[in-house]
């Protein structure tokens, strides 16, 4: 496992710009409320995890989560091994709930400060890339281009992303905010060519709240030998 990576880059890696709006939103949200009591939020990420690991990655895979900043999924990425992880989140407050969490293994991973719409990763960087609950808060089609510009970029040839998101079923609004929503149809057209849909499923998820919420999970295979 590579050492001492644990420092949070934020808004000086090229040329970003982290949207001031979004930030100082998710900034509160997570200065004023506990992870645990969020919308989206779950103890475990089942199904991402075993859609990773179905790939049976090598340990040096390197693996993107998006808007991972609170999320538990990086404990189980840091456990099973992997040596390659990065979380991005637009939240810097995010980022430090898990960074507490995971107390010395946080050394273990690169934490990223930006907006996935402005944040420009670098090329062909890798092998999986994981969503939960970002690019459905994407309603401005223009954020949602550079969420795919960004995903066509930063994913190797023949690497997966999984995104999973609010499907048609779900509500209107998640933390407050409007979402766009989607079936695995939709998501294939705004991803494009580059990507072959290869799984979809749905997963009914329980707020802490008790509202039942629709998601959408999709496996998405970027052309291009591996």
């Amino acid at each position: 496992m590579r050492a001492a990576a644990s420092r949070t880059l934020s808004a000086s890696v090229g040329r970003i710009s982290i949207s001031d709006d979004r930030r100082h939103y998710w900034e509160q949200v997570y200065a004023t409320r506990q992870a645990e009591k969020l919308g989206w939020y779950k103890p475990r990420l089942d199904t991402s995890l075993a859609w990773i690991m179905a790939l049976n990655p090598d340990p040096r895979a390197a693996i993107i989560d998006v808007g991972g900043g609170a999320s538990t999924l990086v404990d189980d990425l840091v456990d099973e091994g992997f040596e390659s992880i990065t979380v991005l989140d637009v939240a810097d407050t995010a980022l430090q709930v898990s960074r507490r969490r995971l107390g010395h293994q946080a050394d273990l991973v690169m934490w990223l400060s930006g907006d996935i719409s402005e944040y420009r990763l670098p090329a062909s960087q890798f092998d999986i890339w994981h969503d939960r609950a970002v690019l459905h808060f994407l309603t401005d089609p223009a954020d949602r281009d550079a969420y795919v510009a960004n995903l066509r970029r930063a994913l190797k040839p023949g690497g997966h992303a999984i995104i999973g998101l609010f499907a048609p079923e779900a509500p209107p609004k998640c933390s407050g905010l409007p979402v766009q929503r989607y079936d695995h149809e939709a998501l294939a057209d705004v991803l494009g060519d580059a990507f072959e849909l290869l799984e979809h499923r749905k997963e009914s998820h329980t707020t802490p709240g008790g509202v039942e919420q629709m998601y959408l999970y999709c496996r998405f295979r970027k052309s291009g030998p591996p």
